[in-house]
């Protein structure tokens, strides 16, 4: 059921806050998979519990895999050999929908997927095919996504396979999260138009070299992993830094100053992209020891970014864009269409709502700002949407948001974490 409508609180003043953020949810699935292939137990510190998440946990139990909650909040992930038999819950989680079905093709039966209704909407039918072409029988009634039902044997060929994963990244991380229990590995080429969100696929290199997996990715778009035991797992997870970009961006708001302690001075989350573009529009961006700081200046200023590596932040830049001072291209997301919703769509349509005006483009956006005011703001069943809404709303009274409940995918608390940044300006102002 969907949850109540939310009104977005507007700021009062200049917001003064430090946000602790969740951990993230890419790195936490990540880990999660590995973990499930692995030689001995591993464990996860910090892990981010959201319904993404714990529907990635429920899989992995699905098939015998044993994960545990302790007392501080960490996951001990225990691997047992496979089984099937047994159903798939995916959601509307893509990790889920994508990195389960190869680690199914490891299990000794039948494992059938299926998901929320809008998930059977999403691509997936390259990573069946992959599936088929390495030697997994797939039954999916020729609709090529979800429900489908994985005929795992207790072991996979693997192999070579050429997808084009233009749609996702995730097709490539999937195949490459699972492979190392192949009997001979896998080489993944990507064939088609430029892939969306490159960094995700570096982060999954980087997850499997840390559990000891050899990979080689020498050459463009393609990805070698070499069939080999993976290491048992003891890993901190990082902050979420895209589930930063709402609160970073209601320094420039508001005008005034957000810290995030524990922001990594390396990292291959794409949502590290937000510094750049709060720096874009006007903000104080400053990275030290004790984490990121954002400050707000006099008004936002509009920008002409490239979000392709990055397209998880269209939501909250396209909020920025439509509180700007001058007009704003976002470009090289076409591939968010097939997000939980079509995001370019719903983000046109709402932000016109609140009286913006907004064209789609074929790769993204283009917003010339005007006076706003308040609306209802439709979410889609898309966490990114509640986010995008929460900024317009801190200058806009009267955004409603349907269904703010589903945010719960990614950050449970997020009303909790935004009311408590706007209490603390207060509470700092006082």
């Amino acid at each position: 059921m969907p949850s109540p409508d939310w009104s977005a609180p507007t700021a009062e003043g200049p917001v003064r806050a430090r946000v602790v953020l969740p951990g993230s949810k890419s790195l936490t699935n990540r880990y999660l998979v590995l973990a499930a292939v692995a030689a001995d137990v591993s464990r996860l510190r910090a892990p981010l519990r959201s319904r993404d998440t714990l529907l990635m946990a429920g899989a992995l139990r699905s098939l015998g895999v044993v994960v545990e909650d302790v007392d501080d909040g960490d996951w001990l992930v225990t691997p047992a050999a496979l089984t099937g038999g047994g159903a798939v819950d995916c959601g509307l989680a893509g990790n889920v929908m994508r990195f389960v079905p190869p680690l199914a093709g490891l299990a000794d039966g039948p494992v059938r997927f299926d998901g929320d209704e809008g998930a059977r909407r999403r691509p997936m039918a390259p990573v069946l095919e992959a599936l088929r072409t390495l030697g997994v029988r797939v039954e999916d009634e020729g609709r090529g996504g979800l429900p489908f039902t994985v005929h795992g044997r207790g072991a996979v060929r693997g192999g070579t396979v050429t997808i084009d994963a233009s749609a996702s990244s995730q097709f490539v991380s999937g195949l490459l999260l699972s492979a190392a229990r192949f009997d001979e590995g896998v080489t993944v080429r990507h064939d088609g138009k430029a892939l969306p969100s490159l960094p995700h696929i570096e982060m999954t290199v980087e997850t499997l070299r840390d559990a000891g997996v050899v990979v080689d990715d020498g050459d463009a778009h393609t990805w070698r992993v070499e069939p080999s035991e993976v290491n048992a797992l003891d890993v901190q997870v990082e902050p979420d830094l895209s589930n930063a970009a709402q609160f970073l961006a209601a320094a420039l708001v508001t005008g005034g100053s957000v810290h995030v302690p524990g922001w990594p001075q390396y990292t291959t989350q794409g949502g590290d992209f937000v510094r750049d573009v709060l720096d874009m529009m006007g903000a104080e961006v400053v990275l030290d020891r004790s984490g990121l700081t954002v400050t707000g200046g006099d008004g936002i200023g509009g920008v002409d970014v490239d979000l392709h590596d990055s397209s998880e932040l269209t939501p909250v830049v396209a909020a920025l864009c439509a509180l700007a001072d001058s007009p704003s291209v976002i470009r090289g997301v076409a591939h968010i269409r097939g997000h939980e919703t079509d995001r370019l769509a719903a983000l046109r349509t709402e932000l016109t709502g609140l009286g913006a005006e907004v064209d789609e483009t074929d790769d993204g956006l283009r917003i010339v700002p005007k006076p706003l005011h308040g609306n209802q703001f439709r979410t889609y069943h898309d966490h990114r949407m509640v986010m995008a809404a929460a900024v317009l709303g801190l200058a806009v009274p009267g955004v409603l948001v349907e269904d703010v409940g589903t945010v719960a995918k990614t950050m449970p608390d997020f009303t909790g974490l935004w009311d408590r940044m706007l209490h603390e300006r207060v509470t700092a102002d006082a």
